[in-house]
């Protein structure tokens, strides 16, 4: 697939962009190439090929999930303006 003049001008209007000629010969060149590499990896047979979700075969190096800090809940509301039940209060924002 390879884009025309014509096209880019037209998706520059749509996206409210001035775009000069000069600029919409030069993204026409890049656009089409972008499309031309797209094609060449569409063409690859990745038949047989798992998918991945990292290009290396990593695994996370994970912490024991405990709890490391004290709670200070009630050093922090001591200082808020108002809280009801463990919570902040807070205005209402939206109507």
């Amino acid at each position: 697939m390879s884009l025309t003049l014509e096209q880019v001008r037209r998706v520059a209007h749509l996206a409210r962009i001035e775009i000069s000629d000069a600029e919409a010969e030069s993204t026409l060149g890049h656009l089409n190439g972008i499309f031309s590499l797209i094609e060449e990896m569409q063409a690859v047979d990745t038949r047989g090929v798992e998918p991945m979700a990292h290009a290396q075969d990593l695994a996370q190096r994970l912490r024991e999930d405990r709890v490391t800090e004290t709670n200070r809940r009630d050093a922090y509301q001591a200082v808020a303006p108002e809280t009801e039940a463990g919570l902040f209060l807070v205005p209402k924002v939206i109507e």
